[in-house]
């Protein structure tokens, strides 16, 4: 089967969806795809992939993109695939998987980080001027107002519902492929060598509660509100509670914001890192209380790994918890009170790992392999209908 797949970009660093969209095309690969690449980015060569690096010459980061997605629809014009599958939006689709969800969503929920009425006013303005989300959104409306347009693959039950809401989108239209991640099957010696070493490294004792929390987007991820909720522990008297904090958010307003709240001799700002399965071989919890999260795969991951995790009702991967018994959902980031009580509830040990067993019970049903055999079939249903019908 011949596929072109259409993804802006494929850095890894940028976040969570590129890394996907990169386990994903080795997937395919070991599952023996002739796979074509559009992209901006420069990926590593490998057997069986042709990557076709498409320049977005421009003097703006919006004309950047509108030039990238023109010359990829010239490209595929010219070319003859079996399906054509895009991540960043392009007309000629067979199948659309919005990664980052909706862009309808995306702006909504950045709205709702705002404390005051105003503020979000003034937000909801500044999206509308804001000329890369203008054109993003345009994009959007134009793929789901379609009646010929392409099936929309959602990867969480959260995004069906985005697609629903936003763009009425019949369910005809719409796939639900859940996310899928790489899952942990390290030995359990190599979990106990990668705990004591991260903990020794940060110097936390083996009775203290680590809780780690990975984000790139620090605000939209709910750092503040983490860090608010471990002040707010603190108070109640939880002093074996520490926290690593890890991503690219880390700067000087955030080391004050954790001085202000009296937290910054409980947790660690690691910086960006590339051992992350290590770091969470070491902790004890996961929080991700995101104001957004079409499906986190760091809530996956941290599940699959054992961990009980925390995290909000705004979160795809919320579906896979079930409240008291393999972690926490929260109606919303900005519950600061219930946040810091499920943590006391993991601090019991037995419960604790009651939680994780159950958690890692998930591993079975987030895998990418299990995600990209979907996706295959798919791929077949489109070849076999869709395109014979054109």
């Amino acid at each position: 089967m011949k596929v072109a797949l259409i993804s802006e970009w494929l850095d890894p660093w940028r976040g969570g969806a590129e890394t996907s969209t990169v386990q994903f095309i080795h997937q395919l690969m070991d599952a023996g795809v002739e796979l074509h690449v559009f992209t901006r980015s420069r990926p590593a060569p490998a057997p069986g992939l042709v990557v076709h690096t498409v320049s977005g010459a421009a003097m703006t980061r919006t004309r950047r993109s509108i030039t990238f997605a023109h010359r990829v629809e010239r490209a595929l014009r010219r070319a003859s695939f079996d399906v054509i599958h895009a991540i960043s939006p392009c007309r000629g689709a067979d199948l659309y998987q919005p990664r980052g969800g909706t862009v309808a969503e995306t702006i909504e929920r950045n709205v709702a980080l705002r404390t005051s009425p105003a503020a979000r006013g003034l937000k909801r303005y500044g999206a509308r001027l804001n000329l890369k989300q203008r054109y993003m959104l345009r994009m959007e409306r134009e793929l789901m107002g379609d009646e010929s347009g392409p099936i929309v693959v959602a990867l969480s039950e959260y995004v069906v519902r985005q697609l629903r809401h936003h763009y009425d989108l019949p369910d005809a239209r719409i796939r639900k492929v859940f996310n899928g991640v790489e899952v942990d099957r390290s030995p359990a010696s190599q979990r106990a060598a990668d705990r004591a070493a991260i903990r020794g490294e940060f110097a936390i004792a083996e009775g203290d509660l680590l809780v780690l929390e990975l984000a790139h987007n620090f605000r939209l991820k709910g750092v503040h509100r983490w860090m608010q909720a471990l002040a707010l522990l603190a108070e109640r008297g939880a002093t074996r509670v520490r926290s690593l904090i890890v991503g690219r958010g880390d700067s000087a307003r955030w080391h004050r914001l954790a001085s202000r709240l009296g937290v910054r001799d409980r947790l660690v700002f690691v910086g960006p890192s590339d051992r992350v399965r290590e770091l969470l071989h070491a902790a004890d919890v996961l929080v991700h209380p995101t104001y957004y999260d079409p499906c986190s795969r760091v809530v996956l991951e941290a599940m699959s790994c054992g961990l009980p995790c925390i995290t909000t009702r705004w979160d795809g991967a919320s579906e896979m918890i079930r409240t008291g018994e393999n972690g926490f959902v929260l109606q919303e980031p900005t519950d600061i009170s219930q946040l810091a009580d499920h943590v006391v509830t993991l601090m019991n040990r037995d419960d604790r790992q009651q939680m994780g067993k159950k958690a890692a019970q998930v591993a079975g049903r987030v895998g990418m392999d299990r995600h990209t055999r979907e996706i295959l079939s798919l791929y077949e249903e489109v070849r076999s209908t869709v395109r014979a019908e054109r």
